[in-house]
């Protein structure tokens, strides 16, 4: 099937775009669309980095801490239930979160994990402590909770190295706990 234009149709819309095209030529000079479509495009680009909040998949609202009273459910207080294994000064009282650094910090790539049991629902769940670095300690809320540490040649599960390994900066400012997720214990050893 062909689609056919009258003559004079044609030549209307021909003139249409030829005047928006010298209207637009004699408004903006090639250097002045060509910086704009460069910013577009930079805009364009950058709009992704903007802040929106993203969930992880499958995660819910409020998390495994949702409604818990008391200091086991004050992320500020050592007592606090995802602290059961952390060492050192809490996140939470230095401008960030239980789960986010600090401004001007960055989140060490490295960690250490304990298991941790929440008094809301009984469960374990896998906690990774992590520590944020770049700036002087915060000197706020020292927690030291040695709860399942083991002797120092069991490195990875040791609280008392300084985690900041892999990072341009290694100066300790504060750590984080994140919920990695529900503890499932193993098959036994046969």
């Amino acid at each position: 099937m062909s689609v056919t234009f009258d003559p004079k149709a044609r030549r209307s819309l021909d003139r249409w775009c030829e005047d928006a095209a010298r209207g637009l030529a004699r408004r903006f000079g090639r250097r002045s669309f060509l910086s704009r479509l460069g910013l577009g495009l930079v805009g364009g680009a950058a709009l992704p980095l903007l802040p929106v909040a993203r969930a992880a998949p499958g995660a819910r609202a409020g998390g495994p801490d949702e409604d818990i009273t008391g200091p086991e459910g004050d992320p500020t207080k050592c007592e606090y239930w995802r602290y059961c294994a952390i060492d050192g000064l809490l996140c939470s009282c230095c401008g960030g979160s239980v789960t986010s650094c600090p401004p001007g910090t960055e989140m060490g790539p490295v960690t250490w994990i304990g298991t941790c049991r929440n008094p809301k629902d009984g469960k374990d769940y896998v906690i990774s402590y992590n520590d944020c670095c770049g700036k002087t300690l915060c000197g706020r809320c020292f927690c030291n909770r040695n709860e399942g540490e083991r002797p120092m040649y069991h490195w990875y599960r040791n609280n008392d190295i300084n985690w900041c390994m892999g990072l341009q900066s290694q100066i300790y400012h504060c750590s984080t706990a994140l919920v990695l997720g529900v503890a499932v214990e193993g098959q036994p050893e046969k």
